[in-house]
């Protein structure tokens, strides 16, 4: 089904470069499949774009990483404790509505350099996303099972990490799995804006140099690593929570 799906995709796009069709919608200067994989050929015989996507992921994982220590961490301490949620709340509040590109200019002048600028930025787009989906994973939380912990005998550090946080995982893994789209948008933007390398300044030259065959390569690469990302979520997710797939239906359709 999923061959079927990407497919049709591929089919309707070639369809519409080769009749270039224009119905508001303008396919004239869309470069066709063929012409794609022609520039996937083409870019592989340099190493440059195999940097510039490994410069990107590497960014990723980076700022993705640090968005997750620290949003699950804060995020159990803050749906957990009251008096930590309102000392730190009204804070992160203040923060959480900016948007992560608008921080572009700020983390230039506030980072030594621009690598860590741009980690930066991927940072912010991932973590409120963890954080706030973490908050609600413990607030979540049957008062039941605490209870019965705090029956058998159960310390705060047993009941932090033995009922609190198994309990949240679902919560959690959502968090996670939003804040990985949102890092990705956040790079993409910050790369186009200040970068050097990444595929997100490879797809913004290639637009500067009027290369549509980049343009369009550098959005499907994209959109792969981000598939890639999130699979890995999930498998991480049903390893984390073997529960969970044994109690699941079966995904009959």
């Amino acid at each position: 089904m999923a061959v079927i799906s990407i497919g049709c995709v591929l089919l309707a796009w070639h369809l519409a470069t080769l009749y270039r069709l224009d119905f508001y919608v303008r396919f004239g200067n869309i470069p066709s499949p063929v012409d794609v994989f022609d520039k996937v050929i083409e870019v592989n015989q340099s190493a440059a774009f195999v940097t510039n996507i490994g410069i990107s992921v590497r960014r990723i994982l980076y700022g993705f990483a640090i968005a997750a220590v620290l949003g699950i961490g804060l995020g159990l301490m803050i749906g957990r404790y009251r008096w930590f949620r309102q000392l730190s709340m009204p804070a992160l509040e203040v923060f959480r509505p900016i948007p992560a590109i608008a921080w572009v200019p700020m983390s230039i002048m506030l980072w030594p350099s621009n690598e860590v600028s741009i980690v930066f930025i991927t940072f912010l787009g991932a973590f409120f996303p963890i954080l706030l989906n973490s908050i609600h994973g413990v607030e979540a939380i049957d008062p039941v099972l605490l209870r019965a912990a705090r029956s058998l005998g159960a310390r705060e550090p047993t009941l932090l990490f033995e009922v609190v946080l198994p309990a949240a995982l679902p919560h959690i893994f959502t968090g996670l799995a939003v804040g990985m789209g949102v890092a990705w948008v956040s790079l993409i933007a910050a790369e186009m804006i200040s970068g050097q390398f990444g595929i997100g300044y490879f797809t913004w030259e290639a637009y500067s140099l009027i290369s549509y065959p980049e343009i369009a390569l550098g959005m499907i690469t994209i959109g792969i690593l981000g598939l890639l990302c999130s699979s890995a979520i999930r498998l991480a997710s049903r390893i984390a929570m073997p529960w969970q797939s044994s109690a699941s239906p079966g995904g009959r359709s």
